[in-house]
């Protein structure tokens, strides 16, 4: 409820401020509405309780919520607070007096100053950071300094020696700190160093793996020889293999290309069949190139075309037992009736519209979706909830359940000055909450109910009808008649009051 003034008049007991009865009565309304204790949503108990030092809401488990206004801050003695930042407004620092966790990241763009220890999360706790070349201290908890660090390390190779042993049982012991070690060849095979690189290197006195060496009335037993080059016919058994050729030595017999266990018969370079080529069931693996015309029973390949090789026959693609026909990239079709249910696992994009999952969107920039029924078809909307988030625009609307407009709720026309029409059907009511609207007749949607007409802020009632300067049969304006028809009972602000009326003249 609004604050209610009390009208004192233009001038003291000048007889045209209200009455004493009305004036307090505003006044204990307005007190009802700033201390009462119903928890009524126009009381500051609803909101706040402020008592005893302490601000609390008036609701069980309701917060307390302090926003500024604008880029205002949170003043709390000298302590600042704006958004999520927490400062001084006096320079001076923040102390916070008891301990700290956080379950995130802590990121400190200064300097760290601890002036106990810092514990992680394993390990010792440390206390301080020494700078002692030697490291003589025997501590668990302080750190050392990179300077003692190398120092320490220096002086510890300095004095060690690294020693190596020989296939002729020599030691040879090298001072790290003043001595070098020396690589020498021997027949053959030469030494040579450049900057940390010792390379060691062999003469032509030396057999290679990749080496042109010629071997001659050498024996080898079981050998195995990688990418060997051959040349004249080579006889390997009753196979002898000459050229780009391999055929058999026995007369008439056959050529075999078996495999070993499951092994296969691998032809990678394209294969021409010279005459008829007969074979059992094959199992092919990988890629096959076919140039020309490929037949298998009813069905030809040839070129980017599968067709049928009997007249008038279909082609069918089936897939075997639950398996899918599945067709990866953009299909082009000339005319297609479909016939039976069609599933689309995935997004399905027809010219600017997508359908996805339960939606249907326009892809293209602030393309709109037209739904168009043929002549005086209509569109209807199943659900028993139609929910439009935004702006509802429309010629002619028919709901037949309940229709949910956005947060902030709109009905108005599309072109300006345009009228808005809500219109029930036959003898039907337009209700509008707990109003009920007939003809040109208003009504409470509920039994028993008060109809109220109410203004927002400082607005007032204004009632456009007819006027007459005459009231019933005493004549003008300025002489009543002493007893009225009758009265109009009638609330105005919330008090129900009596209205004099009288029978037109």
């Amino acid at each position: 409820m609004a604050r209610q003034n009390i009208n004192i008049g233009s001038s003291a007991n000048d007889g045209t401020g209200d009455p004493l009865r009305t004036a307090f009565d505003k006044i204990n309304d307005n007190f009802v509405e700033l201390y009462g204790s119903d928890n009524d949503i126009n009381t500051l108990d609803a909101n706040l309780d402020v008592n005893n030092f302490a601000i609390t809401t008036g609701v069980t488990n309701g917060n307390v919520t302090i926003t500024p206004n604008g880029t205002g801050n949170i003043n709390l003695g000298s302590i600042t607070v704006n958004g999520s930042q927490i400062s001084s407004n006096d320079s001076t620092q923040i102390t916070l007096a008891d301990n700290i966790q956080t379950t995130g990241t802590m990121n400190v763009t200064g300097a760290a100053t601890l002036a106990t220890s810092l514990t992680l999360a394993t390990g010792a706790t440390v206390t301080g950071i020494l700078d002692e070349d030697n490291l003589g201290t025997d501590s668990a908890t302080q750190l050392a300094t990179q300077q003692s660090i190398k120092a320490y390390v220096d002086a510890q190779v300095t004095a060690q020696d690294l020693d190596f042993a020989c296939d002729d049982s020599t030691t040879l012991s090298i001072d790290l700190d003043s001595e070098s070690l020396q690589f020498s060849g021997g027949t053959g095979i030469t030494t040579a160093g450049t900057s940390n690189t010792v390379t060691i290197a062999i003469d032509g006195t030396v057999t290679t793996l990749t080496g042109s060496q010629t071997l001659t009335n050498k024996v080898l037993t079981a050998p195995t020889i990688n990418a060997a080059t051959m040349t004249g016919t080579v006889t390997v058994d009753s196979i002898s293999m000459a050229d780009n050729t391999i055929t058999t030595n026995a007369s008439n017999a056959d050529l075999e290309l078996d495999a070993s266990g499951t092994g296969s018969v691998r032809l990678i370079a394209p294969t021409t069949a010279v005459s008829t080529l007969t074979t059992a069931d094959i199992t092919t693996t990988g890629t096959h190139t076919i140039t020309g015309q490929l037949d298998a029973e009813g069905v030809r390949i040839k070129d980017n075309t599968i067709s049928t090789n009997a007249s008038n026959a279909n082609l069918e693609l089936s897939a075997n037992g639950t398996g899918i026909i599945d067709i990866k990239d953009a299909m082009t079709t000339v005319g297609q009736t479909i016939t039976g249910d069609v599933v689309i696992d995935g997004q399905f994009d027809i010219d600017n519209i997508s359908i996805n999952g339960n939606g249907i969107i326009a892809t293209n920039s602030n393309g709109g979706i037209l739904i168009n029924p043929n002549g005086t078809g209509m569109i209807t909307l199943g659900g028993n909830t139609v929910t439009v988030p935004s702006i509802l625009s429309a010629h002619t609307v028919f709901v037949d359940r309940e229709l949910l407009m956005g947060p902030i709720s709109k009905i108005k026309p599309q072109t300006t000055n345009d009228d808005v029409v809500i219109e029930s059907n036959g003898t039907g009511s337009v209700v509008l909450d707990q109003i009920s609207i007939t003809d040109n007749k208003i009504t409470t949607h509920v039994s028993n109910a008060d109809l109220q007409l109410d203004t927002d802020g400082t607005g007032y009632l204004d009632i456009r009808t007819d006027t007459q300067t005459t009231v019933g049969s005493a004549g003008g304006g300025d002489a009543l008649p002493g007893t009225p028809t009758g009265y109009i009972k009638i609330k105005i602000g919330g008090t129900l009051r009596v209205i004099p009326f009288y029978d037109q003249a």
